[in-house]
């Protein structure tokens, strides 16, 4: 016949879908007598078969006794179905038609059969049935050219060669598969126009290799004398497919890069112009497959194209978590020798196996420092090419300080910068430096945070020590010293004097520094003597030489150094002179005034005198002096000391609120005046009209407020204890102004000070946040800047609001001017229109009717 011979051949593997159908195109082969069995059997023929002896038999116009060939499908009791070798078809046949042994016949025999016609239904059927025999294969090894895939090239075609191309058995059937079933792959090879499949098994291959699609191999043939099938032996791999690989780019220099496999455990050179797309776009970490080829006897990328990004997977991770202990860590700073990209070690029980896994630099969850013998809790990594386990996810778990020898210390956040900062060490005295990297639970930290912390040299420096494994505290966890429970008793041997800074200035914030006191006491028998500072006397009074004070004694951790603290005077000493109390009445650059405790003058002191915080020193402040005098038997304060609050104004305070005008400021508003004290005349109607009463800093309600000569105020009297004195207390100003004008943060009151007509004020001062307009009516207090000598207002409160700016009308002058204007009038402004007014209907008006919408609703 002159149609193309076409062969379908399928195999099948346990526990898996048909693998893959064949064809070949033999147009120069006569398929008569032929057949190509999917059990890799090579069939013969006998040209006496070919004719019927007389005997015709007619289907699907085939010619009179025509004979084909075909496999035996199903086989029942006495009858059975025979799929054609030549072609689509599947024909029934009676085992009655059967020339021969019945008991032979089994399934996938491969027959001779003439075609005919059911009587009864008219359909082709098999009849006069031969068995075919095999033919007797040669004992010689086939070897030739791999073809690249079988689906697509069943063959390759080589003169002079045979050429077998192998499908390979999957991978996860190889070596394994279900009970009583063999995994099984077969080699294709052609031969004098022919094609034959070999099955064959893992057995089956020698050197225990695994064999892939394409793979060129040689091979014996060998029959199987129970059942007559052809199957490859004693396999031998000729050369591996060339095959696309898959990797990751891992670096990229400036005409080529380097990928990692993804299939073997190793990197492989490639120039640039071997990459197929945009080269500005790569970089490393891109996904990518490629061709390997030799070049100068050695392996090089080739025709390098990207793949979808997370296609490459070189490791699988276990779900499951585990925990160890580190039992090696990795250097800081690596060696010269150091080729282990994985030098850390864990030990580790898994299941019921002790194992010590590797790990590297980015196992790690944090950068936090790992130290041996760390309890910490992991993942298992898998790698799919060397199946080479290692630790990953490595995070630190809380009760690791239990496993290590570690010395933890304790501090408080000093500093923080970006990235890094400072601890205050409870048992060092140098600050410690930290990065951000080593703070465990990932906790943000900020100043004066608690924190626990291990020290370890830098690998840098050996004279530099930096905090590692950084934990944060509860609030009062860490002390930087410890105080003793027992209370001692004993006598100033010392006491405080203040230094002689002639520049410090509560004002400038600048902190005043105290000599240290001592204190002589005896512990045991023992005579011993302790140091003491301002801060920590408790009550009123600064102790002086002699006086009898009971103490506790405080040790610092970090130098052992001990001091006084909680110190209480028990006694005074009678030959000390005598110490006077009375109230801070002005404040200076470097220097104040003391009101005295009769109210009725002021003591000058210098900030070298005070003993103690100046930040902390205000005005109406209670504090303890004693008096000296210096050059020209001037008067002054010493030993200034501030103390407990006592009550500034006398006893017995009136009940009823007078009005009242100050006919005289006090001294630090006029210093010009002799009088420290300033008076305050009765203004309201009465028996008391005309009186005067004088006050000090302490009868002022705000100490700050400047009040002014002429001033109106509110007042109440009271008696002063220790000289039965009559003054003014509970001074409250009655000061009322119109704001004048408002400019962007600050503004002006209408308000005589001095020589000034107007008042300034910061909006900051105004209260509730009210935003002032000219014109509101204010109150408010005055104060004196000691620096520039200036008053301003503060506490600014709106009383009542200010009459509404009116919008001023147009001159009619120039609303005539505007109507008299025309178009026509050569001295008018020349006016240009640019376009026409138009509506909605492109009409000169609003033709349509104007309607409400309503929501919702669509016209």
């Amino acid at each position: 016949m002159g149609s193309p011979w076409k062969g379908f051949v399928e195999f099948t593997l346990p526990a898996s879908p048909p693998t893959a159908f064949v064809s070949a195109d033999l147009s120069s082969t006569s398929p008569v007598g032929l057949s190509l069995s999917p059990y890799g059997r090579s069939m013969s023929f006998d040209p006496g078969m070919l004719h019927n002896n007389g005997h015709t038999a007619y289907a699907n116009g085939t010619g009179p006794g025509l004979r084909e060939t075909g496999v035996v499908e199903k086989l029942l009791t006495s009858y059975g179905f025979i799929q054609c070798s030549e072609r689509q078809a599947r024909l029934f046949f009676h085992c009655s038609q059967y020339n021969g042994n019945l008991q032979e016949l089994k399934i996938g025999d491969d027959v001779e059969f003439e075609v005919s016609s059911d009587r009864r239904t008219g359909k082709p059927i098999a009849v006069k049935l031969l068995k075919i025999k095999p033919e007797v294969l040669p004992e010689e090894r086939i070897q030739g050219q791999v073809g690249p895939d079988l689906h697509a090239y069943p063959f390759t075609v080589l003169h002079g060669y045979i050429h077998p191309v192998v499908s390979a058995i999957p991978v996860h059937l190889d070596g394994k598969s279900a009970p009583g079933q063999v995994p099984t792959g077969s080699v294709c090879y052609e031969r004098n126009g022919e094609v034959f499949y070999l099955t064959y098994t893992p057995d089956d291959v020698e050197g225990n290799i695994h064999l892939d699609t394409g793979d060129k191999v040689s091979f014996y043939m060998d029959t199987n004398k129970h059942t007559g099938a052809v199957s490859a032996r004693n396999i031998q791999l000729v050369k591996k497919k060339q095959m696309r690989c898959q990797g990751v780019v891992c670096a990229t220099k400036e005409a080529f890069g380097f990928i990692e496999r993804a299939d073997v455990v190793k990197e492989i050179f490639f120039h640039y112009s071997e990459f197929k797309g945009d080269l500005e776009a790569l970089q490393a970490g891109d996904d990518v497959e490629f061709t390997i080829k030799d070049r100068n006897g050695k392996e090089v990328a080739t025709d390098v194209r990207l793949l979808p990004q997370g296609t490459v997977i070189f490791e699988d991770i276990s779900i499951e978590q585990f925990e160890g202990t580190v039992v090696k860590v990795i250097p800081k700073v690596p060696t010269k020798n150091q080729n282990d990209p994985l030098p850390g070690r864990i030990s580790a029980r898994i299941g019921f196996t002790d194992k010590e896994l590797p790990f590297g630099e980015k196992d790690t969850k944090s950068k936090v420092t790992l130290l041996e013998g760390d309890h910490i809790q992991f993942n298992i990594s898998t790698d799919r090419r060397d199946k080479l386990e290692r630790a990953t996810n490595i995070d630190i778990l809380p009760d690791t300080f239990s496993f290590t020898k570690e010395t933890r210390e304790m501090g408080v956040i000093a500093a923080i910068r970006d990235g890094f900062g400072f601890i205050k060490c409870v048992d060092r005295d140098a600050r410690m430096f930290f990065h951000f990297s080593e703070v465990l639970e990932e906790t943000q930290l900020h100043i004066s945070d608690e924190v626990e912390f291990t020290v370890v040299p830098d690998m840098l420096s050996a004279q530099r020590n930096h905090a590692v494994r950084i934990k944060k505290l509860p609030k009062g966890t860490v002390s930087f010293h410890t105080q003793s429970e027992q209370r001692f008793v004993g006598v100033v041997e010392k006491d405080i004097l203040g230094t002689t800074n002639k520049n410090a200035s509560p004002t400038k914030n600048k902190e005043k520094e105290c000599e240290e006191g001592v204190i002589a006491y005896e512990d045991c028998g023992v005579k011993l003597t302790v140091a003491y500072h301002t801060k920590d006397l408790e009550g009123g009074g600064q102790p002086q030489v002699g006086d009898k004070v009971e103490f506790s004694i405080n040790e610092v951790k970090r130098t052992g150094q001990q001091s006084a603290v909680s110190i209480r005077v028990l006694n005074r000493n009678a030959s000390n002179a005598k110490r006077l109390h009375g109230f801070v009445a002005t404040l200076k650059d470097n220097f104040g005034f003391i009101e005295t405790a009769n109210h009725d003058q002021e003591i000058f002191f210098h900030y070298s005198e005070m003993c103690g915080d100046l930040e902390n020193l205000e005005l109406g402040d209670t504090v303890e002096y004693t008096l000296s005098k210096g050059k020209g038997n001037k008067v002054s304060a010493e030993k200034v000391t501030k103390v407990a609050a006592v009550n500034g104004i006398g006893d017995d305070v009136g009940v009823t609120v007078m009005m009242g005008k100050v006919i005289r400021p006090l001294r630090s508003v006029d210093p010009s005046q002799t009088e420290y004290q300033g008076l305050i005349e009765i203004t309201e109607e009465g028996g008391t009209k005309g009186t005067n009463y004088p006050f000090g800093i302490m009868g002022m309600v705000n100490k700050a407020d400047c009040l002014q000569k002429g001033e109106l105020v509110k007042f109440q009297v009271c008696t002063v204890p220790q000289t039965g004195q009559k003054m003014a207390c509970n001074v409250v100003p009655q000061r009322r102004a119109m704001v004048e004008c408002v400019k962007d943060q600050f503004g002006f009151i209408t308000y005589e000070v001095g020589e000034s007509k107007k008042l300034f004020f910061h909006v900051k001062e105004v209260q509730d946040g009210l935003e002032l307009q000219t014109g509101d009516e204010v109150e408010f207090s005055v104060v004196l800047n000691q620096r520039t000598g200036k008053c301003s207002a503060c506490n600014v409160r709106r009383v009542s609001e200010g009459p509404k700016p009116v919008v001023t009308p147009r001159p009619d002058r120039l609303v005539n001017r505007l109507k008299s204007i025309t178009l026509d009038d050569a001295s008018a402004p020349r006016l240009v229109i640019v376009r026409q007014p138009r509506g909605p209907d492109n009409s000169k008006g609003f033709n349509v009717e104007r309607k409400t919408r309503q929501p919702g609703v669509i016209d």
